[in-house]
């Protein structure tokens, strides 16, 4: 458990906590050097986000826009109310990417360019915007100014809240206000109309989408209004009280405070907990904390997959039962996991625990960064873990292949806008000092202290650290996060060097402790050894199978690797040792896990599939193969075919 209340100033990141938080921890300020996540951005930078305008051009949301702001003519575009949210989460993303310093990838004319981009996208919203503050293209297009009539389906407040995160973004980037006027007229709107009973207010009444609770959250934070604060709390308050029918699916069904597990559509329920979290953060609500925390560790510990990902269900993207986690019907929306993690680092900021930071780190390193190839250019929607022999590909928003866009795209911008403000989820400060979550090239400052850290993780495990800022009176800790997969470590401080057997670690927390100077070092080894997992035999749809990990990394098998026959009969030998070798030339430079395995020789099944149990004619062994295992998220990046995460073992 925390130890103090920080009472440092927050950085200009998407969660800035108020004057009287009371959080463990506050963000701290990362610059992310080169490195695993400084190509991933740069590739997000150079052009996921650039390409943003031209795609929202061809969907059709900024016709939309201009349509609402009657400078064009023509029909709404897009299937959906809300299609407005991807054009502000795309804005989102180019805020915090303005927010970087200038590099030699993003100076001069590209810089420029996404300038331009985000300011004439930003007029379109503010043109489209009604007198007194509503904005919603669908409902002021289609429905003939329609309000609030379809709040079950209709998203209006789903994207007020995508908006506002948006305009606070940009504000924090840039210190410009045009977005931000927008967002407040429009949540100003919201606050005229909405409230409970007996308050005088015109609707009693929740979005069928969570989000826009977050986004006031963030929006008191920002300007210090705390009936927006209070607004968050009124419909945070009223999920669960039958107003949408009383379906899980909307987090209508039961109450946050009075929950005991994650249910219906996973994205939904992520976003409104990670709201309540905001809230107990902001105002000691202790029952609130006490729900969060209950529903973390049921959804952790019962819901979710070795990637991270989180969503059993096609059908609603919602969750299953305790323990339902199948394969190849795993739906593991990418907005699921980015949920996860905006959600898990509220929790770490509040609890100060290590075991939030366990999370993200599976969940950006895998569920995550699967979502998006490569090249920058394609994206998943829903992300399985396994893809049988001659699979059917249904295409569309379901497919399991990567796909240019989407017709419901609210994942791409998504994707963007995470890995744009990245540096703000890797590291904390306190009035006790710095605790480093995740593990980059970069350097972490908080309040007086500065570490500048060297790393080739996750390929390998050393991080060394060197002190380049530090009071020269006091005292302070450096908390380094001691992953819960790490089997083995040791870290060299001065004179002193401590492993698994002898540091000091609490709860998940390295603590060094000292007064220190400038050039102090201290040297983190991690061990990789790669490693088979088990899941929980209660896990129906992978008893019998064990999964290859290497450090934060969850590993697969591709068709493309394995000629000569499909992976649906591939079995992994476990009494094999597992193998490294890093191929360079490999997926943009991966470290692969080789291992042995075989094919089952499984005789003609004739007209029926199934056998009798002692049947003679059962699978037996076939020919030994050479299992080559890649970084699940470089699945699907070469050719079509069969991949799988876990493997059978007899």
């Amino acid at each position: 458990m925390p130890r103090t209340r920080s009472t440092q100033p927050s950085p200009a990141g998407p969660v800035r906590l108020g004057p009287d938080a009371r959080a463990a921890l506050r963000p701290a300020v990362v610059e992310v050097g080169d490195g695993f996540w400084h190509t991933r951005r740069q590739v997000n930078a150079l052009t996921s986000i650039p390409q943003g305008p031209g795609l929202l051009e061809s969907a059709g949301n900024l016709h939309n826009l201009r349509l609402a702001a009657g400078a064009a003519e023509g029909e709404f575009e897009g299937g959906y109310p809300f299609v407005d949210t991807d054009v502000y989460k795309w804005l989102e993303a180019a805020a915090w990417q303005l927010a970087q310093q200038p590099s030699a990838e993003l100076e001069s004319e590209h810089r420029s360019g996404l300038e331009s981009d985000v300011e004439r996208i930003i007029s379109l919203v503010a043109a489209a915007q009604q007198p007194d503050g509503y904005l919603n293209t669908w409902f002021q297009l289609v429905k003939g100014g329609e309000r609030y009539q379809d709040l079950r389906w209709g998203h209006e407040l789903y994207c007020a809240g995508h908006l506002i995160q948006a305009a606070v973004a940009h504000h924090r980037a840039t210190g410009r206000g045009e977005l931000l006027d927008v967002a407040r007229r429009f949540a100003d709107h919201i606050d005229s109309v909405f409230g409970p009973p007996g308050s005088g207010k015109e609707i009693d009444g929740i979005d069928g989408h969570p989000e826009v609770e977050t986004a006031l959250v963030e929006l008191y934070r920002e300007t210090g209004e705390h009936r927006y604060l209070d607004l968050a709390g009124y419909f945070v308050d009223r999920h669960g009280h039958g107003l949408l029918g009383g379906e899980a699916y909307c987090q209508d069904r039961v109450p946050v405070r009075e929950a005991t597990n994650v249910e219906g559509h996973a994205v939904r329920q992520l976003y409104l907990l990670a709201a309540a979290t905001d809230l107990a953060t902001e105002t000691g609500d202790a029952e609130l904390r006490a729900a969060a925390e209950r529903l973390w560790q049921a959804m952790t510990t019962t819901k979710t997959h070795l990637t991270g990902g989180l969503g059993a269900h096609h059908d609603e993207e919602d969750f299953g039962d305790p323990y339902e986690l199948p394969n190849e019907r795993a739906y593991c929306e990418t907005c699921a996991a980015i949920a996860s993690v905006q959600w898990s680092w509220r929790m770490a900021l509040l609890t100060g625990e290590a075991r939030y930071g366990d999370l993200i780190e599976r969940t950006l390193f895998n569920g995550f960064l699967a979502g998006v190839s490569l090249d920058g250019e394609r994206w998943l929607y829903v992300n399985p873990l396994q893809v049988r022999d001659g699979h059917t590909d249904p295409g569309g928003d379901q497919s399991a292949r990567r796909t240019r866009w989407f017709r419901c795209a609210c994942c791409p911008p998504n994707v963007m806008r995470l890995l744009a403000g990245l540096e703000h989820y890797l590291a904390t400060g306190d009035d006790d000092g710095l605790q480093i979550h995740q593990y980059v090239t970069g350097r972490y400052t908080a309040g007086p202290i500065a570490v500048r850290a060297g790393t080739d993780y996750p390929w390998h495990g050393t991080i060394a650290l060197t002190v380049e800022e530090t009071p020269a009176d006091r005292t302070w800790t450096l908390s380094l996060r001691i992953p819960q997969w790490c089997r083995q470590f040791r870290v060299r401080c001065g004179e002193e060097t401590y492993d698994q057997t002898d540091a000091p670690v609490d709860q998940g927390w390295l603590r060094i402790e000292r007064t220190w100077a400038p050039g102090d070092q201290v040297v983190l080894e991690l061990g990789l050894e790669p490693r088979l997992t088990a899941a929980d035999p209660r896990v129906d749809a992978v008893r019998g199978c064990a999964a290859i990990e290497r450090g934060p990394l969850v590993y697969c098998l591709e068709q493309v690797d394995h000629p000569g026959g499909g992976l649906d009969d591939i079995v992994l030998d476990t009494t094999r040792p597992l193998a490294v070798k890093h191929r360079p030339d490999l997926l943009g430079g991966v470290t692969t896990v080789v291992a042995a395995g075989r094919r089952r020789d499984i005789p003609d099944a004739g007209w029926w599939p199934y056998r009798s149990a002692d049947s003679d004619e059962a699978p037996t062994d076939g020919e030994s193969v050479e299992l080559t295992a890649i970084p699940y998220y470089a699945w699907a990046n070469r050719q079509d075919g069969a991949m799988r995460v876990w493997l059978p073992t007899s």
